[in-house]
């Protein structure tokens, strides 16, 4: 979506139990000073959690998990193992990954005292790749514009791009800080918001009820945006994938997704079926009058 598709493969660990190399792990476990660890499967957030979360805590062996996407996932408490330390722990992997091809190794810090309340917490850190190509955020921030990252957009392109961080967490505060930083934003500026909630505590976790009740708040406070906009001004809303609660399983769902767009000389109506994401891209790009991306068909004229 912002105009560099990925044109080769990701690598995937696609056994489900006993699913990673030990030659990788061995890696890992000797640069950490670590012997051992729990998981090696694909498993939920929450699900790893209930299973393996107080033995975690009982003998500090880090919890190393996957999906069906290109990650690496591990799982630490906070307290007792260190939220420092779990940060190490992942740049160390990100480090032995290079040769995997994996997407993103993930920092899934959480915090409670046994199974029946384990949270996890609103410091999860993303290890990416970097984009193989300038993105449209590389572009306006070489331009002289502001990028500003709400949440942890900064993470997904791996802090390309970004001209400034903004961490909240929670949709409330997401949408707060979105808000303000709208508030605040001046001329040939992105604010770039990710609304995890919707993927991380009801998609995956398939909370129907309560994925329905986020898409209302949404709903209900998007006239607080609309009322800062100019008639110039570009609103985008989509979604980088689909995360069906009411799919069986807890990995992303592959249907379509929607692309909401708003102002920048738009006439209502649709956009019909894109043939890329990298469109959304192409269409920033446009709306800023920056040099065209390589890939991607522009809807803004």
């Amino acid at each position: 979506m912002a105009g560099v598709p990925v044109l080769y493969e990701w690598g995937y660990f696609s056994d489900l139990t006993n699913s990673f190399p030990q030659e990788l792990t061995d890696k890992i476990l000797a640069r950490a000073g670590l012997t051992e660890f729990l998981g090696n499967c694909h498993s939920s957030g929450t699900v790893i959690l209930e299973e393996l979360g107080e033995e975690h805590m009982r003998t500090g062996k880090p919890i190393f998990y996957t999906s069906a996407d290109s990650v690496f996932q591990i799982a630490c408490h906070e307290e007792s193992f260190g939220l420092e330390k779990l940060y190490e722990l992942c740049i160390i992997a990100r480090e032995e990954l290079a040769d995997y091809n994996i997407g993103r190794v993930i920092a899934r810090p959480f915090v409670g005292t046994d199974a029946s309340n384990f949270e996890r917490t609103g410091n999860r850190r993303d290890y990416a790749v970097e984009p193989p190509a300038p993105t449209v955020l590389d572009k306006l921030k070489a331009a002289g514009g502001e990028v500003v990252s709400v949440g942890k957009i900064a993470d997904i392109y791996a802090h390309c791009g970004i001209t400034k961080k903004v961490k909240a967490t929670g949709l409330e505060a997401l949408f707060d800080a979105t808000l303000e930083q709208v508030k605040q934003a001046g001329d040939n500026t992105i604010v770039f918001t990710n609304f995890v909630d919707f993927d991380s505590h009801y998609g995956h976790r398939r909370d129907v009820a309560g994925y329905a009740r986020s898409l209302e708040y949404f709903d209900a406070r998007l006239p607080e945006i609309l009322a800062l906009l100019d008639e110039d001004d570009f609103l985008l809303l989509t979604a980088d994938h689909g995360c069906d609660p009411t799919w069986p399983g807890s990995d992303h769902t592959r249907e379509r997704v929607p692309v909401l767009a708003y102002g920048a000389g738009l006439e209502p109506g649709s956009l019909g079926l894109r043939n890329s994401f990298a469109d959304m891209g192409q269409s920033i790009a446009s709306y800023f009058k920056l040099e065209p991306m390589e890939y991607g068909e522009s809807f803004v004229r």
